[in-house]
């Protein structure tokens, strides 16, 4: 007997994770309340990791890197300050609709940049352990450089037309 395609995707195909259902018993760091959607035991999820994080008032992670996992944030509500380089000598924020993708190995620190309401975001891993490699980065710059993705379809702040090199 063949088993057919309705009935092998019924059970091995979409599965929708209900905001009710997420997992917060996963890695916490205080200041933080994370809760996962996508893993290998909710949705038989084998290469990516999914969740939301909420990052409290004033909270912000220490310096890390996720060894060679690629992340992405996106910004539902609240202000997101990263931080990165060998002595998080770079900043950008972002802010609801906003994504910020964190390449593999870039030392990085998640600050919540307002002071009075929380960060809400959801967050995708391109894999399923928990990496997170704890940093001490004793010369850390306290005055970060401001950067700006500039190129043809992001203009420079204040609507000035990108360089050309």
């Amino acid at each position: 007997m063949t088993v057919s395609s309705e009935s092998k995707w019924r059970h091995h195909g979409v599965r929708v994770v209900r905001a009710n259902e997420l997992d917060v018993n996963t890695a916490q760091t205080p200041g933080m309340n994370r809760a996962a959607a996508i893993t290998t035991a909710t949705t038989g999820a084998e290469k990516l990791w999914a969740g939301t994080v909420v990052i409290h008032p004033k909270a912000k992670t220490g310096a890390h890197h996720h060894g060679p996992v690629e992340s992405v944030i996106y910004v539902v509500s609240g202000r997101a300050r990263m931080k990165w380089g060998d002595r998080l000598e770079f900043t950008a924020e972002a802010g609801p609709g906003d994504f910020i993708y964190v390449p593999p190995y870039v030392p990085h620190q998640e600050i919540n940049a307002n002071e009075d309401e929380p960060l809400s975001c959801v967050l995708c891993r391109s894999g399923q352990q928990p990496v997170v490699v704890n940093l001490d980065l004793p010369n850390a710059e306290p005055n970060p450089e401001e950067v700006h993705w500039v190129d043809n379809i992001h203009p420079a702040p204040g609507g000035a037309a990108p360089r050309e090199c």
